[in-house]
């Protein structure tokens, strides 16, 4: 496998940009270690009643270091990005070997990165062959959210433990879930093609009608939606309507049952959604896509809330019945399409 994508490589990419925190090894750490099991056991039960999403026992609860998060998310990368890797192996042209480099470096990147944002992230999502229950908080971030903010260590922890478990709800609650994110994700991959100078040409085409028409050459899908073949914009687009769904019900769940039981759970709130809209990484989030990942906040939200108001809590268990009521990226900006749809 000398031909492969060097992951190491990704690794201390990562590493660099990752960096350490002062609080990572001190009693602080231990001291929410102890804690996280009974918030994440509470936060289970709590989000089992909200949502009606049968959840069996507690996950495990697993405290990370930025650098740990970064390999278990580079594993499951690598067994992502396997079928179009082997594509690349078996590629006689000089810009694969090229191209190994820069994936290898681009995942690396954008890991270090999100290894100083991320909080929390349910893990048996993660395709990593692993079928792991599991919830890992990077214990970093978390201590340095609180202390930078000044806020109640008891109750953000709570707060974020209820966003985790409203996911753990969506993927185990509902029985076919995870499978068809993981076909979405292999019909995504597998539809790679290592690139042609008939794509390059295309590109730089966009390019200068992009310029002519004063659009952006870029869109919210960032350079994964520009070097996407129409098959994988396809795919993308039922991943975005996915995933809208999902983080939308998901963050209205959590501040729903955060708003009675935390007193700080507005200022929480308020602090994550200028966190996500900060004008200092914007240009970063559109060139890695991320930005799309932001509007799946915002536009999922917003699409709940209309079901919500429209036709009552109750119609967004039709969600829930099968991949065919999932609705699509249209309908996620238009809720009542989905609503005539499903009705």
């Amino acid at each position: 496998m000398s031909d492969a994508v060097p992951w190491p490589f990704a690794g201390r990419v990562a590493g660099l940009i990752a960096g350490s925190h002062p609080l990572s090894h001190t009693y602080h750490h231990d001291h929410l270690a102890a804690e996280l099991q009974t918030i994440v056991a509470r936060a289970n039960a709590l989000v089992t009643a909200e949502t009606g999403l049968g959840l069996p026992g507690d996950p495990d609860v697993v405290l990370v270091s930025r650098k740990e998060w970064v390999e278990r998310n580079i594993a499951s990368f690598q067994h992502i990005l396997a079928p179009a890797e082997q594509k690349l192996i078996e590629s006689n042209e000089i810009s694969a070997a090229v191209g190994r480099r820069l994936v290898a470096a681009e995942t690396g990147a954008l890991l270090g990165f999100l290894s100083r944002r991320v909080l929390g992230q349910y893990e048996l999502v993660l395709p990593t062959g692993n079928d792991g229950d599991s919830i890992a908080f990077v214990a970093s971030n978390i201590l340095a959210m609180e202390r930078t903010h000044q806020l109640r260590p008891a109750e953000f922890r709570m707060w974020i433990a209820l966003h985790e478990a409203a996911h753990r709800a969506q993927f185990l609650g509902v029985p076919w879930m995870r499978e068809h994110f993981l076909g979405l994700v292999e019909r995504m991959v597998s539809a790679a093609q290592p690139s042609r100078i008939g794509r390059a040409r295309s590109l730089v085409n966009r390019a200068l009608d992009s310029r002519r028409d004063g659009t952006s050459f870029i869109d919210d899908r960032g350079l994964m939606g520009l070097f996407a073949s129409p098959e994988q914009s396809e795919v993308l687009d039922e991943i975005q309507g996915m995933m809208s769904l999902l983080e939308g019900h998901g963050h209205v769940v959590m501040d729903r049952i955060g708003a009675r039981l935390l007193t700080s759970q507005a200022r929480m709130a308020s602090l994550l959604k200028a966190r996500r809209s900060d004008p200092r990484t914007a240009a970063f989030f559109r060139l890695t896509g991320l930005e799309m990942k932001v509007k799946q906040y915002e536009q999922g939200e917003r699409f709940v809330l209309t079901v919500e108001r429209e036709a009552g809590w109750s119609a967004l268990d039709r969600a829930w019945q099968g991949p065919g009521n999932l609705p699509t990226a249209a309908e996620i900006e238009s809720p009542l399409l989905w609503l005539a749809r499903t009705a």
